[in-house]
């Protein structure tokens, strides 16, 4: 069995009850963080999971609000481990440059830290794997496969495949229906798909918001992508807009008028136990 969790369901726009983009995969005794939006630590905190129990952290893209508290995971696992413990960070090319940077802007915080103490000796350990395809991750019967998504004008994205005991997890990240997650997806049991309302945003008159329409995909395009690659259960998150308490069996409507599995979504801290799909 995998464990999901939703730590955070929200988008760019600010949310007092929904934290940045940030899903949990838990398997095989291994804590698994994909994108690390604002408050991540903070959810991860209510289902008492700490920075130090992350085995490792993937990335599907270096968006802002994907990346928002990447600081805070290599500061607070940093000085909440007791022993070397390198942070393994795998994401598109570029993760290498936005990992220096943040380190960089750290420099001030290291250098209090190890100066005032004694079992701090030097500053966060954090291994950078830039990948867009392939195998990138096997411990302990837990793999992570990585294939490429398309969120043009962002590029490289990519998604990743958790597989362990016979069950299997994709994360998409943001992106728009393409042949890369069909084949990551195909016959998953379960896909985490972010998703956004086309025909709620197409009523807004503003621009900035017209231009989310062309890379993100929306309820029923993540539906299909979830049906022609035959995935088990489709959990939505990234919600634009929010969705609202009480407008859950809308959205669900929607999955289903092109997808006739399990459709999952809910408010941060949502859990699905994804089981290896019974044959036939």
């Amino acid at each position: 069995m995998i464990d999901v969790t939703l730590l955070g369901t929200g988008s760019p726009m600010v949310d007092p009850h929904r934290a940045g983009p940030a899903t949990l995969v838990q398997a095989g005794g291994q804590t698994i963080l994909v994108d690390c939006g604002r408050g991540v630590l903070m959810r991860a905190a209510a289902i008492g999971v700490g920075a130090a129990n992350v085995s490792a952290l993937l990335l599907t893209h270096l968006h802002s609000d994907h990346i928002t508290d990447l600081s805070d995971v290599i500061t607070t696992r940093w000085i909440s481990t007791f022993a070397r413990t390198p942070l393994p960070v795998f994401g598109p090319p570029g993760t290498a440059a936005v990992v220096e940077a943040v380190l960089a802007s750290l420099a001030p915080d290291v250098g209090y830290r190890v100066g005032h103490h004694a079992d701090i000796t030097e500053p966060p350990v954090v291994e950078v794997h830039e990948v867009t395809d392939g195998t990138v991750w096997d411990v302990d019967g837990v793999t992570v496969a990585v294939g490429p998504t398309d969120h043009r004008p962002v590029e490289p994205t990519i998604g990743f495949r958790v597989e362990y005991s016979g069950a299997s997890v994709v994360v998409a990240g943001d992106t728009v229906p393409c042949a890369g997650v069909d084949i990551l997806s195909a016959d998953a049991d379960a896909l985490v798909h972010t998703v956004i309302r086309k025909d709620l945003i197409a009523r807004v008159p503003n621009q900035r918001l017209q231009d989310i329409l062309d890379y993100h995909s929306s309820v029923e395009q993540a539906a299909d992508t979830a049906a022609r690659a035959g995935v088990g259960t489709l959990i939505l998150t990234h919600y634009v807009p929010a969705l609202i308490a009480g407008q859950e069996d809308d959205w669900r409507a929607l999955a289903a008028t092109a997808f006739a599995g399990r459709v999952e979504l809910g408010d941060d801290l949502l859990r699905v136990e994804v089981r290896p799909t019974p044959a036939g």
